[in-house]
């Protein structure tokens, strides 16, 4: 118990809870600021025609659109080993609801990955998903959305930083073996043939776009992973979810 929270009287709890609503509100209306932001950045008009696969064969970019204004792409990473999605990725996409409510604001949403088509229906199908998922196999999509790493197609770049840069700060991406993949986000709209790229985000940049971890965030135990504070909590959930790391949705024990 030493790892939890204290216990206090009901008096006590309420001033500890409105302030930390104070600070609440105020990260609220800095999100709300931020978030103006976002959508007043520019855009660049897209110069490359990206191909990907799909069931239906080879599609375009503006055909993933399927015919809406916005896109939103989850760069999943792609275990080229196994032939499957990574497990993290895999516990985002397991996140993903019905799509009625983007579609009806303009929007799709999909998932592209650097696996060939077959084996990303086949691990689709395994998982239950029914949202939109690409290959990218074949195009420079992923590595000119710096998802994807192989020197000899391009410089490595993720979340805006080079490979030194990376290195410095701790991240020794030049050590992994090549080609590899990490995770991210990116947006984009359509206005006839013509393609914008809006938005890109990375690592813990996609952190609150999935309820798991929003939902996790509000708990004593928070998401129960090494480096958060305090300390300890991972073991103290008893499920052992923090110290195994996150699992595909078929293997963890009922």
């Amino acid at each position: 118990m030493s790892s939890l929270p204290p216990v206090v009287s009901r008096a006590d709890w309420l001033a500890a809870r409105k302030s930390l609503l104070a600070q609440e509100k105020a990260l609220t209306r800095a999100r709300d600021a931020v978030n103006t932001k976002r959508r007043l950045l520019p855009m660049v008009e897209l110069d490359q025609e990206y191909v990907f696969g799909s069931p239906r064969g080879e599609l375009r970019m503006t055909d993933v659109f399927e015919g809406r204004r916005q896109l939103i792409v989850y760069h999943a990473m792609w275990l080229e080993d196994r032939g499957i999605g990574c497990p993290s990725c895999s516990a985002f996409l397991d996140q993903i609801g019905h799509l009625a409510h983007l579609h009806a604001r303009d929007t799709t949403f999909a998932a592209v990955s650097r696996g060939p088509i077959d084996q990303i229906e086949a691990f689709k199908a395994r998982m239950g998903w029914t949202f939109p998922w690409y290959s990218s196999r074949g195009s420079d999509f992923n590595y000119d959305f710096h998802v994807s790493f192989d020197e000899s197609r391009a410089a490595i770049e993720y979340n805006y930083l080079g490979q030194a840069e990376l290195e410095t700060a701790g991240v020794p991406i030049g050590e992994w073996d090549q080609p590899f993949d990490l995770h991210g986000l990116s947006v984009f709209l359509r206005d006839g043939d013509r393609v914008f790229h809006t938005y890109s985000a990375y690592a813990r940049g996609t952190d609150n776009l999935g309820f798991i971890s929003d939902f996790l965030d509000l708990t004593p135990l928070g998401r129960q992973e090494a480096w958060e504070e305090p300390k300890g909590r991972a073991s103290a959930s008893g499920a052992g979810a923090g110290d195994a790391g996150v699992r595909y949705h078929d293997e963890y024990d009922s």
